[in-house]
């Protein structure tokens, strides 16, 4: 079995996506605004759970949108809950007030 974790943004699907090995283990999906990133929802497959796939995607997604220069708005519960535990993204989010 090929264990090899690959995240890459899929900008055609709107989502970055974890693979673990040839299967799809979960995503990030966000639409880009002209004011930035909106995270929108993080699901990761209950078979892959308890391996820290998510946590893994979320630093990647939130890395690569603060290396595009975009403005992070997390709407998606699990990206808002890693921004809150994870310090240094502080100057690149927009949080939603609605």
């Amino acid at each position: 079995m090929n264990d090899t974790i690959t995240i890459e943004r899929n900008d055609a699907t709107r989502r970055y996506e974890v693979t673990l090995g040839d299967e799809l283990a979960g995503f990030a999906e966000f639409r880009t605004t002209p004011d930035g990133i909106v995270f929108t929802h993080t699901v990761v497959r209950p078979e892959f759970g308890g391996q820290g796939l998510g946590t893994r995607l979320a630093k990647f997604a939130l890395d690569d949108a603060v290396a595009r220069g975009e403005r992070i708005v997390p709407r998606c519960p699990f990206i808002a809950a890693y921004l809150r535990e994870h310090p240094g993204y502080e100057a690149s989010v927009d949080w939603p007030t609605a």
